[in-house]
């Protein structure tokens, strides 16, 4: 015959699956949002221009790899040019993969938004 102590600690071992197996199913689900091909910001560092405007230079430079003007305009965000040359776009991991493949790419990395905190409010650097 069981004890109620030994019931107890069934039950509380019980909890703990449960609520570990959930916390699991949480985790996969926020793992496994993204579908593959969904395109996500990066930072594409380039050489620097030397006989054309840099952003004429960065589309161009996207429209190799994206296969059109029109594709090259919808996906770039912003064109670096004081202290690195570059530009951010939004991109699928195949359109990552054949950017890198282009003349004069240096780098390509996925845009990071870092959270400060400070007392009374925060900001976001992106």
């Amino acid at each position: 015959m069981q004890t109620f102590a030994s019931g107890r600690r069934v039950c509380l071992n019980l909890i703990t699956v449960v609520f570990l197996s959930l916390l699991a199913l949480i985790v996969m689900a926020e793992s496994t949002g993204e579908t593959p091909s969904e395109a996500k910001v990066h930072i594409i560092y380039t050489e620097k221009p030397t006989d054309e405007e840099p952003k004429d230079y960065h589309l161009r430079t996207l429209s190799s790899a994206l296969g059109s003007d029109e594709a090259a305009k919808d996906a770039l965000i912003y064109s670096y040019k004081e202290a690195a040359s570059g530009f951010s776009a939004k991109l699928t991991p195949e359109q990552v993969a054949e950017i890198s493949k282009q003349p004069g790419v240096l780098q390509v990395v996925p845009s990071q938004t870092y959270q400060l905190h400070k007392p009374g409010g925060g900001f976001k650097l992106t």
